[in-house]
C-alpha cells in the first residue's frame, strides 16, 4: 500500500488529488474562466491537493471540518492570499496538502463556539472522533485496573470517562500512562466540566500551545502550561453577556 493509500478502495491521496484537480480545470474552462494556462494548472493542482488530503485526515479533525458553520468562500480566499504572501512563486505538492488542510482545520475549529461543537460530539460516534475507548472489563483484564480503582478515579475526575448509551461508559485508552491517568486530567475536568470537550480539546493540537496537543503535554508533566491555556479555551466558551 502506497503513501497516504486509503485502505478501504486502494486510491492514494496523489491519484485522488489528480482526480480532483482534472475536474476542476475541466469545469473552470466550461464555464469561462480567463486563466493563462499556468495559473489554471496550478489553480486546479491547488484545489486537488486540498480536497483530495482532507479524507485522509484524522477523524478528530475531519470532525473539526464538518462542524464549521462559517463561510468557506471567505475563508478560502484568506488561505490562498496568506500562502501568496509567504511564497509567490513556491508550487504547492501533494507533500504540502496535509500542512494546509491542517491549517484549515484549525482556522475552523477557532472559529466555532466549543458549546456548538459539543452537541455536534454528542451526535457523532464515540469511536469516529475520539479513538480507541474500552470499559471497565478490557481495562481490568489488558491495563490490570480493578474496577474499584476505575470507579473511584471517575468520581475524583480523575479519569476522562464518555458516556455510551444509557449508563454506560467507556474510557479513552490514549489518557492513561503506566496504568493511570495522566497527570493534570483531573486539573482539566475542573475547568472544562463537559467529558467530550475536554478529551475533544486535550487531543486536538491548541494555538495557545504551539500547536502540540494538551494531552502529549500532560504525559511530559507540562500540567502548568496545559492549565493556562485550558482556561483561555474555558473562557472563549462562556457567554459574553446576560443570557435571555
Amino acid at each position: 500500500m502506497t503513501r497516504f493509500q486509503n485502505p478501504t478502495d486502494g486510491i492514494s491521496q496523489d491519484a485522488l488529488a489528480g482526480l480532483v484537480a482534472e475536474a476542476v480545470q475541466q469545469a473552470l474552462i466550461q464555464h469561462g474562466v480567463v486563466l493563462d494556462a499556468k495559473t489554471l494548472s496550478s489553480t486546479s493542482a491547488f484545489a486537488g491537493n486540498v480536497a483530495a488530503s482532507l479524507p485522509f485526515l484524522p477523524q478528530a479533525q475531519r470532525l473539526a471540518i464538518g462542524s464549521f458553520k462559517g463561510e468557506w468562500s471567505a475563508l478560502a480566499s484568506e488561505l490562498v492570499h496568506a500562502m501568496a504572501a509567504a511564497q509567490r512563486d513556491a508550487a504547492n505538492t501533494s507533500d504540502d496538502s496535509a500542512a494546509l488542510a491542517s491549517a484549515i482545520v484549525d482556522r475552523k475549529s477557532a472559529s466555532v463556539d466549543p458549546r456548538e461543537r459539543t452537541n455536534d460530539l454528542q451526535s457523532v460516534l464515540i469511536e469516529d472522533w475520539a479513538g480507541e475507548v474500552a470499559g471497565s472489563t478490557y481495562l481490568e483484564e489488558n491495563f490490570r485496573i480493578a474496577r474499584s480503582t476505575l470507579h473511584r478515579w471517575q468520581r475524583r475526575n480523575e479519569v476522562i470517562a464518555l458516556r455510551k448509551g444509557g449508563r454506560k461508559h467507556v474510557f479513552p485508552l490514549a489518557q492513561f500512562v503506566d496504568g493511570r491517568p495522566a497527570a493534570g486530567i483531573s486539573e482539566v475536568l475542573a475547568v472544562i466540566a463537559n467529558p467530550r470537550l475536554a478529551w475533544f480539546w486535550l487531543t486536538r493540537p491548541s494555538p495557545d500551545l504551539d500547536g502540540r496537543t494538551p494531552l502529549e503535554m500532560l504525559k511530559h508533566d507540562r500540567v502548568r502550561e496545559v492549565m493556562l491555556a485550558a482556561r483561555d479555551f474555558s473562557s472563549a466558551s462562556r457567554p459574553s453577556g446576560p443570557q435571555a
